[in-house]
């Protein structure tokens, strides 16, 4: 028995040839979705390992993401060799000027605000500028209010006008009652 030759089944070749080889026989030409290309390679190679929808997933993104194939309208096409590559979302990025040879660069800069220099001269306070009207900034002061009021008899205008702050309370249900 040990002798004997144990058959494997073939082995299969890389996922990203799986996923090439499926989309070039399925020859759509939008492009082949995801469940096309993974019924094929089902088809094709019947025995495929347990995880082969997570696999085919991370290799068909990865193949998104470094341009060998094209993904649009939810299916994947070959990349055309002669097409310019597609430029993302946003505004393209400023190109950056070649330093001339043997030119040396400065430290960078740091980030924030710089510290200010213990050597340098005191600055003298800016003076202030009136603002032209005379009045000055803000809401005026609360005036006290006089104490003979506007006839200069207290005692009569006292009771008559001044009431207690807030509102009023309640009537008493006893002198509703008198009232009727």
């Amino acid at each position: 028995m040990a002798t004997e030759e144990v058959t494997k089944p073939p082995s299969l070749p890389s996922y990203p040839q799986l996923i090439i080889n499926a989309i070039e026989a399925l020859n759509d030409k939008n492009g082949s979705n995801k469940t096309a290309i993974s019924n094929y390679i089902e088809s094709k190679y019947g025995d495929l390992p347990g995880g082969h929808t997570s696999l085919l997933s991370h290799h068909l993104n990865r193949m998104k993401e470094t341009g060998e194939l094209l993904f649009w309208k939810n299916s994947y096409r070959k990349a055309d060799p002669n097409a310019p590559p597609r430029r993302g979302r946003g505004r393209p990025p400023k190109p950056k000027v070649p330093l001339p040879p043997g030119a040396i660069l400065g430290p960078a800069r740091p980030r924030g605000r710089p510290p200010k220099d213990p050597n340098a001269p005191p600055r003298s306070p800016k003076p202030k500028v009136a603002s032209g009207t005379g009045k000055p900034r803000g809401r005026p002061r609360k005036m006290a209010r006089p104490e003979g009021g506007i006839s200069g008899n207290s005692t009569t205008m006292m009771a008559a006008t001044v009431r207690p702050r807030g509102r009023p309370p309640k009537a008493k249900a006893s002198a509703l009652t008198e009232g009727c």
